[in-house]
């Protein structure tokens, strides 16, 4: 580490202490100090549009950032600053900066890899339910992702799968090696129970996203019946024994008036959740249905809700699709992030089940300059509207010139999809939301105070 970066970390752990010791009058006077050694500007962009709420103490962002020290182990909340704010935002983003000048491609904020493609459930829509357990990266490859990750500056690692969960002691191992990093995992929440929890209060880095489609009804038609309960049951555990998660929420044509609700947002808060992560359903997979996706007009009810709650409920939203005018488009083939599935298949997203490279194969970096990669780092942003972020679902087109001209495969081992295939169920969502989106992006860059796009979703 240099000169500059440990100051940098004395100078935010001592801003820590002196937080930790009065938070309600402290948390507005530490954004100061990590705005001002925040050279690279990536903290100020992130913070930048609570930081004025955050100076209310009856703001529902001051409410959220301080119910970290009211609900969350102090040696948990410690580390977690640690490891997100420092190691991944304020020494990371140089790191990476340097390196994507270095070697002319994108180089990830985040790595989201499947340990395992196994799951205990079997979920209507899931790509990974018909893979079984035929899937896995051993401990030393997932090792070597991060070591070689690290390197090039990357200290967020999310697991999906499968159920990473069916890989407790390795992931647990990994956390231990890696305590510098911040490891998120996207789990049905069923395996989590009383044993694990101690468990990850002792790596102390390791924050679950529990997948949720709704309340018991709509969650248990896609996941199973009971799967609702167990799920809340680990949320209650994590909650007693202070530990962090969040929600993941996949919106579909069946639940979006359900997850969109201030019922479900209100219910959220409740169980605890501090984070709470929006995906629309994607038709991935041969036989996957394609009438669970989300109309134009459900997709932009969605747009304006979980806008609509950030104003007044304290959880952070993050919208994987309707977030893309807040990063400027398309955050995946490695620009902000990418996706390593269970076979060792470097994908650009966890949407995007095509690849020219393995990491049994090729180091990461020979991976982010394959011709894939370089496909998304030379075409992003995908479309001038960032409400049209994605190559497959918002500009369908685009994703099959990018998979023909890298001569990329279908990772999918069960029954491979044809890119142009899977291009022609989006069509139609694309062609009906293209107006849609057309119209939210004047709205929101020139006439943001006329109400209309609100009106006209009501």
């Amino acid at each position: 580490m240099n000169l500059t970066n440990t100051f940098k970390k004395l100078s935010l752990n001592k801003a820590y202490e002196y937080l930790d010791r009065d938070p309600e009058n402290n948390i507005p006077k530490m954004l100061d100090l990590a705005e001002k050694l925040d050279q690279e500007g990536g903290i100020a962009r992130q913070l930048g549009p609570v930081r004025q709420a955050l100076s209310d103490p009856d703001n529902n962002w001051f409410r959220l950032a301080k119910s970290l020290w009211t609900d969350v182990d102090s040696e948990v909340r410690k580390t977690l600053f640690t490891n997100f704010v420092v190691n991944a935002n304020m020494i990371s983003n140089p790191k990476l900066t340097e390196n994507r000048e270095k070697y002319g491609c994108n180089i990830p904020w985040a790595i989201l890899m499947d340990p395992t493609s196994a799951c205990n459930l079997h979920c209507t829509g899931c790509w990974a339910a018909e893979y079984g357990n035929r899937m896995n990266m051993t401990l030393d490859e997932l090792d070597s992702i991060i070591e070689q990750g690290k390197a090039l500056g990357t200290y967020m690692y999310i697991y999906s799968g499968g159920e990473p969960l069916v890989r407790k002691d390795d992931l647990l191992a990994l956390c231990a090696k890696h305590s510098d990093c911040q490891f998120l995992a996207f789990t049905n929440g069923t395996l989590i129970d009383e044993a694990f929890a101690d468990e990850m209060l002792r790596v102390k880095n390791f924050v679950p996203a529990i997948s949720v489609e709704g309340f018991e009804e709509d969650t248990d038609f896609r996941r199973g019946k009971g799967t609702f309960a167990k799920l809340r049951r680990g949320m209650e555990i994590l909650r007693e024994k202070k530990l962090p998660f969040g929600v993941s929420c996949c919106y579909t044509s069946r639940n979006y008036a359900m997850i969109g609700s201030e019922e479900y947002f209100d219910a959220m808060v409740e169980w605890g959740a501090k984070f709470a992560w929006f995906f629309t359903y994607m038709p991935v997979g041969v036989g996957a249905p394609t009438d669970l996706m989300a109309t134009a007009e459900q997709r932009e009810f969605m747009y304006h809700r979980i806008r609509e709650f950030r104003k007044t409920k304290p959880l952070f939203t993050m919208d994987f699709w309707n977030d893309g005018e807040y990063v400027q488009g398309c955050i995946a083939g490695g620009r902000c992030y990418l996706h390593i599935n269970a076979n060792g298949d470097i994908e650009p997203c966890a949407f995007i089940h095509y690849s020219d490279s393995n990491i049994r194969e090729k180091t990461l970096l020979e991976a982010y300059q394959s011709p894939m990669f370089m496909a998304y780092h030379n075409n992003q942003p995908f479309h001038e509207n960032h409400l049209r972020p994605c190559p497959l679902l918002d500009n369908p087109g685009r994703l099959a010139q990018m998979v023909d001209s890298a001569e990329a495969h279908s990772t999918d081992l069960q029954d491979p999809e044809d890119v142009h295939d899977l291009a022609e169920k989006c069509r139609e969502k694309a062609e009906k939301w293209a107006p849609v989106a057309d119209r939210l992006w004047a709205c929101s860059h020139g006439c943001a105070s006329c109400g209309d796009c609100q009106k006209k979703a009501e």
